[in-house]
């Protein structure tokens, strides 16, 4: 199990279309992956858990994955958020 905070660049957060974006990466592997905040702790997999999260832009967000894809899979998300959804209104 591994995890590694990232920051939410786009100025309007994980709402809708990017969570969405977001979801579709995080089914593209094997591992469990959660993300993470305060004290709440919910499925990257899940379309309601991540809108349900509020994730602003500007905020930090906590990604855990376990599994044997762990590192890709946080690798990928990350870059997702930094070039991909950084760019997404």
């Amino acid at each position: 199990m591994i995890s590694r905070d990232i920051t939410i660049k786009n100025s309007v957060g994980l709402h809708a279309r990017p969570a969405t974006f977001f979801i579709q990466k995080a089914n593209s592997y094997t591992s469990s992956i959660w993300i993470q905040k305060d004290d709440r702790r919910i499925s990257a997999k899940s379309l309601l858990g991540v809108l349900s999260m509020g994730i602003t832009g500007g905020m930090t967000i906590t990604l855990v994955a376990d599994g044997p894809d762990e590192a890709e899979a946080l690798n990928g998300l990350e870059e997702l958020v930094n070039t991909t959804l950084a760019n997404q209104q």
